[in-house]
C-alpha cells in the first residue's frame, strides 16, 4: 500500500566533497520489495550495536528526532547510539514496514532490552525515514513507549546481532 504522509519536501545542505557522498542500496523510488529490504537493513545494522556501521546509512547532515533527543550529523549519531546501547543491554530488535512512497517509509518497530539493575523492557514506536537519492537516510523521526516486562516473559531469544530469517517479525509475534 503505497502511502504519502506529505508531500513537504525539506532543504538539506549538499555535500561538501565526493568522500561526503555514498550510494546505499535500494536507492529510491521504493517498491514495496526494496521498502521491506531497506527496513530489513536497517534493523540488521542496528542489531550489530555499531555506531560507526550504523552512522553510514545516514547522510553526514542527517537529522534526527528520538524522544527528547535531536542529533544532527553522524558524529552526533554516533555519539548518541553510544549512549544509547550502553544503557541499553542486550539490544534486540525487530522492524516492520508499514508504508512507503517515493523516498519515504514509515515503519514499526519493537525492540528488547534491559538496564544494568536487571530491569526488562519492550520499546515500541514509529518512525518516518526519508532518503536522499543515494539511499542515505537524511530524516529520522522516531516515537518510542517503554513497557516494563519481567524476563520469562522476553519474545526476543536470538543470540546478539543479526535476527535469524527464521525468527518471527513482529506481526507474527503479535506485537
Amino acid at each position: 500500500m503505497d502511502t504519502l504522509v506529505s508531500n513537504q519536501q525539506t532543504q538539506v545542505a549538499e555535500p561538501n566533497t565526493r568522500e561526503d557522498i555514498a550510494t546505499r542500496p535500494p536507492v529510491p523510488p521504493f517498491t514495496r520489495e526494496s521498502a521491506i529490504q531497506k527496513v530489513r537493513l536497517a534493523e540488521d545494522g542496528w542489531n550489530s550495536r555499531d555506531p560507526e556501521k550504523v552512522a553510514l546509512a545516514y547522510t553526514i547532515d542527517s537529522r534526527w528526532r528520538n524522544r527528547a533527543e535531536f542529533p544532527n550529523g553522524r558524529q552526533e549519531i554516533i555519539q548518541f547510539l553510544k549512549r544509547k546501547w550502553a544503557k541499553e543491554l542486550d539490544y534486540r530488535l525487530i522492524k516492520e514496514l508499514w508504508a512507503y512512497n517515493g523516498n519515504r517509509i514509515a515503519v514499526r518497530f519493537a525492540y528488547e532490552w534491559h538496564d544494568d539493575s536487571g530491569n526488562w523492557f519492550r520499546s515500541y514506536g514509529n518512525e518516518n525515514w526519508e532518503f536522499d537519492d543515494h539511499g542515505l537516510m537524511r530524516f529520522r523521526y522516531a516515537c518510542i513507549n517503554d513497557l516494563p516486562f519481567k524476563e520469562p516473559e522476553r519474545k526476543y531469544h536470538w543470540p546478539l546481532g543479526r535476527r535469524p530469517d527464521a525468527h518471527p517479525g513482529l506481526s507474527n509475534l503479535g506485537l
